[in-house]
């Protein structure tokens, strides 16, 4: 469904749901007497958790230069990728193949099953990627500012300029909205994909909660769920998104220091997953994340969307 410019930022909440009305608390996904509970530790700086579609986790652990596999059913964890290229951001796209930030080696790639990798750019800075369902990548350029999309057949360009310190970078369930974290600031940046790819009506469409005496949210990876919110790692904790761009609640952090990201793993993608410093944590929630490899969600009907408003 597409929009606008003039009328996006009045109806971009109503592109995901009739539920984006209604409110939202973190009652709605947190399970009582559920906590944190640690999975993996004993590495130098865990990031980039993705989903596979047997629902496992794999991250990286950039200063060792390795992507690890974790095994959900299992619960063991194992080298999958050694000399990653400092590895940072991880994402799932078409064919099963684990998108990879290896920034050390200024290249994006995509590894198969057996760990071999294929570049899709080179002569790149990046941190963190998101993966469309075609196989088209956005990424996020935080040393020069920049977000950047790749077509694919692999052609690059830059899509966004100005956002201070682009970080964490997710598609809402239709892949019709992308939205950059800024570490640097206190706000996540919502674009509409225009029918090119290229990105337009570019809003600070959520505000993190800071610390006291921060200016600086450290905000991070992101995820969504299947209602359309949105969950932002950062300094303070989980922050948690309604559809309309209003925070519902922090989710306290594991352990102290900041979140780097987080993703929606198991059988049932119901059970999330933060990467935080030298341990990987888990939470069963009530939420379900999904693939966006999937065939998109089904849109509203406008009747009743209209009628819920």
């Amino acid at each position: 469904m597409r929009f606008r410019p003039a009328t996006f930022v009045a109806v971009l909440a109503a592109c995901v749901s009739s539920a984006s009305a209604q409110d939202m608390p973190l009652g709605d996904v947190l399970i009582e007497d559920e906590a944190w509970v640690k999975v993996a530790e004993g590495y130098k700086f865990t990031e980039g958790p993705a989903v596979d579609a047997g629902g496992n986790v794999y991250f990286s652990d950039i200063p060792n230069n390795r992507i690890y596999k974790h095994d959900v059913a299992s619960s063991k964890t194992n080298v999958f990728v050694e000399n990653s290229g400092a590895a940072n951001g991880l994402m799932f796209g078409p064919g099963g193949k684990l998108y990879a930030c290896a920034n050390g080696n200024r290249k994006i790639v995509a590894y198969d099953s057996s760990g071999a990798a294929t570049t899709i750019a080179d002569e790149v800075d990046s941190n963190d990627l998101v993966v469309t369902r075609d196989g088209a990548v956005y990424f996020t350029d935080p040393k020069n500012s920049r977000v950047w999309y790749i077509d694919p057949q692999g052609k690059k360009r830059i899509a966004d300029r100005g956002i201070e310190r682009p970080n964490g970078i997710i598609l809402w369930p239709d892949q019709q909205t992308l939205v950059v974290a800024d570490s640097a600031g206190k706000n996540l940046w919502a674009f509409r994909i225009e029918d090119d790819a290229s990105l337009t009506c570019k809003q600070p469409y959520y505000t993190l909660a800071l610390a006291p005496g921060q200016t600086a949210s450290r905000a991070d990876g992101m995820t969504v769920d299947t209602a359309g919110r949105v969950f932002c790692t950062s300094f303070l904790g989980l922050q948690m998104f309604d559809p309309t761009g209003r925070l519902s609640g922090v989710i306290a952090k594991p352990q102290p220091g900041s979140l780097s990201n987080v993703v929606f793993a198991g059988p049932k993608l119901d059970t999330l997953y933060v990467t935080a410093g030298d341990k990987v944590f888990r939470r069963k929630t009530k939420a379900h994340g999904l693939r966006y490899t999937d065939p998109p969600p089904a849109p509203v009907a406008p009747a009743k969307r209209a009628a819920k408003r």
